[in-house]
């Protein structure tokens, strides 16, 4: 039976060798402490060259934020790494691997939808296929782009309110960018009376269409007759436009109150399907009944 003078003895010898394995240990954790101290250095002079480089061909912060502070992590995870295979700990570098793995595919299954937008907001930002001013309409929705984010993507619908749509919805579905070209078409819509001159129609609604301030000079505008009904013969006028520079809805409406004053002053009857009443049409078969 041990006595207390053993006891004594043995818990002397623990500590003893407790403290001999520290004493050797002190080099090993001075170069690991010295190491996490410069990889934390180096760390942050690389995330600094990275937000620098990305800067160049992006202009979405939150992704140059976000790419910089994932370099940084990287080189400060391959610094601790490295202290701890300093100080003999192989065997927590194994397991702080696998559980990280563990960890990582844990959160993306809980987190689908949220790292499907990081994902596709990452792309979005990379290839730019739209950016900040650009009119755009997506998902049912026609706006202007006022800020794109890593997870989704904000528009103007300029009637007062603001539309986020999330990134893979808009990585996933058609885009139609009407900023890209720095033109667009814009298409008019009406008839005339069977009794106009249809000559004398089309001569007055382009040159009344011209001379509207903002159509491109460069684009013709051109008239068309697209159909006959009971009531009326069918055309389309097409102008093109800058949609940087004028809203599509004001210059289709410049454009109806053009050409119906031009054609109310070359007496043309300006018709708008699908029925409106032909008063040249009523006047002229009155006249024909009471002769």
């Amino acid at each position: 039976m041990l006595n207390l003078g053993d006891v004594a003895r043995l818990i002397f010898e623990r500590l003893e060798g407790w403290v001999k394995t520290a004493v050797l240990y002190v080099p090993n954790l001075a170069v690991a402490l010295l190491v996490i101290l410069v990889f934390n250095f180096v760390s942050r002079y690389f995330r600094r060259l990275v937000v620098r480089a990305f800067d160049r061909f992006s202009d979405n912060l939150s992704l140059i934020n976000l790419t910089g502070t994932v370099a940084q992590l990287v080189v400060m995870t391959l610094g601790l790494f490295i202290a701890l295979d300093i100080l003999g700990l192989e065997k927590t570098v194994a397991s702080l691997l696998a559980g990280a793995g563990v960890l990582a595919l844990a959160i993306g299954f809980a987190f689908q939808d949220l790292t499907a937008n990081f994902i596709s907001g990452t792309i979005i930002a990379l290839q730019r296929p739209i950016e900040v001013g650009d009119v755009v309409e997506t998902n049912g929705f026609l706006g202007k782009v006022v800020r794109i984010k890593l997870r989704s993507i904000v528009l103007d619908n300029s009637a007062g309110q603001t539309i986020e749509i999330p990134s893979k919805d808009i990585f996933q579905k058609p885009i139609t960018n009407f900023s890209r070209t720095g033109e667009r078409r814009i298409e008019l819509t009406a008839g005339v009376s069977h009794l106009d001159d249809l000559s004398k129609a089309q001569r007055v609604a382009i040159s009344a269409v011209k001379a509207l301030p903002f159509i491109r000079k460069d684009k013709p505008v051109e008239m068309h007759y697209k159909g006959v009904s009971l009531e009326m013969i069918q055309f389309l006028v097409w102008f093109w436009i800058d949609p940087t520079k004028v809203d599509a809805t004001k210059a289709l409406s410049e454009a109806i109150m053009v050409v119906k004053k031009a054609f109310g002053e070359n007496e043309v009857l300006m018709l708008f399907p699908p029925h409106t009443y032909d008063l040249k049409k009523r006047a002229s078969e009155s006249a024909e009944s009471s002769n």
